[in-house]
């Protein structure tokens, strides 16, 4: 009866709180332009094609429309922003080169109109997937040039086992 108020260590192993039983995120997807010319490392559409990968989290329909919204996106301003690069271009020696300061004001706004574009997916769609849409830089394979690609990253699922 002595014993009723010690405390004992258990020998429990820490086999439940390592973190192999936890699964790691996986590479993200991307996603390469796949148009016919570039403007500032911005390919003028990117590939429909659904990625295998994809399979059983996001519908085929749903991946192109986004796709498609992308690819509309930058058919409206990326023939503005080609035509002016090739007038700053034309005009450069005369300017000094502040001629190509319109081009590049108008590639930082397509830019931007893009991350808002897929801002707008991943709330109304992908985080409720946990998917994440970016667009981001990335070198080139065959240079050292660099590109914007579309990255799909996976979200990492709360581990609701694990103690605080």
């Amino acid at each position: 009866m002595a014993d009723f108020d010690a405390i004992y260590e258990d020998d429990v192993s820490d086999d439940v709180l390592d973190d192999s039983h936890y699964s790691t995120r996986p590479e993200p997807i991307i996603i390469r332009g796949c148009g016919n010319f570039t403007v500032f490392g911005l390919s003028n559409r990117f590939n429909t094609e659904f990625p295998s990968t994809l399979t059983s989290r996001v519908a085929p329909e749903e991946f192109k429309a986004s796709i498609n919204r992308v690819n509309a996106v930058l058919k409206k301003t990326l023939p503005v922003n080609a035509r002016w690069l090739f007038c700053g271009c034309v005009c450069c020696c005369c300017t000094l080169g502040c001629s190509l300061w319109p081009v590049i004001c108008l590639s930082k706004k397509t830019q931007s109109t893009l991350d808002k574009l897929l801002e707008w997916e991943n709330s109304h769609l992908y985080r409720k997937l946990g998917l994440n849409w970016r667009l981001t830089k990335k070198q080139c394979d065959s240079s050292s040039m660099m590109e914007y690609v579309i990255s799909i990253e996976f979200l990492p699922k709360t581990p609701i086992y694990r103690p605080d």
